[in-house]
């Protein structure tokens, strides 16, 4: 009887169940380092983290066993408006001159003004071409931009190569040669 029990608990349990815990443990810190390389700012990179997985509880089509492509995608995506957002309202601030004088050393002022730079050039290019820039500098394969961005691992070269030719060609107009 006991083994007729155990039989029946265990059919009735499926063998493809999506384990949320073991796909917040495995993705939480890259995701999270994903976005801070956008952003520059770790309290709201893993908050906006945080808001990926959120997105992930609710979407139920993304509970696949390699919904890692799902979660870079959102999170990219949610990192970059989030650099529009910063954009438009630091565009607001100078107007009406809320930003405070910085006493930074020259370097890491240089520094801010490059990273800046690079922020605002990719909040203006598109987005599919934002998100391959900004995860082939995390260090993604083309293998893994692929099955991140849903796209045909022969194309990612050239889709690479021009995102890459965008965004130099958008730094260039705004900043001239680097």
């Amino acid at each position: 009887m006991h083994v007729q029990t155990a039989a029946i608990v265990t059919a009735e349990v499926p063998t493809d169940a999506f384990d949320f815990d073991a796909v917040f443990h495995a993705h939480y810190r890259r995701i999270a380092r994903t976005i801070f390389r956008i952003i520059q700012d770790p309290s709201r990179a893993e908050e906006l983290a945080v808001e990926v997985f959120c997105k992930l509880w609710r979407q139920s089509s993304a509970h696949r066993s390699q919904c890692g492509g799902w979660l870079y995608r959102t999170a990219t995506r949610l990192a970059i408006d989030e650099l529009r957002r910063r954009s438009r309202r630091e565009k607001y601030e100078r107007w009406f001159a809320f930003s405070a004088p910085s006493n930074d050393p020259e370097r890491a002022q240089e520094a801010v003004q490059q990273r800046t730079r690079i922020r605002t050039v990719l909040a203006t290019l598109r987005p599919s071409d934002a998100q391959l820039v900004v995860l082939r500098a995390e260090g993604f394969s083309y293998e893994e931009l692929a099955r991140t961005l849903n796209l045909q691992p022969a194309s990612i070269g050239t889709m690479l190569r021009r995102a890459q030719t965008a965004f130099r060609k958008e730094y260039v107009k705004r900043y001239g040669e680097a």
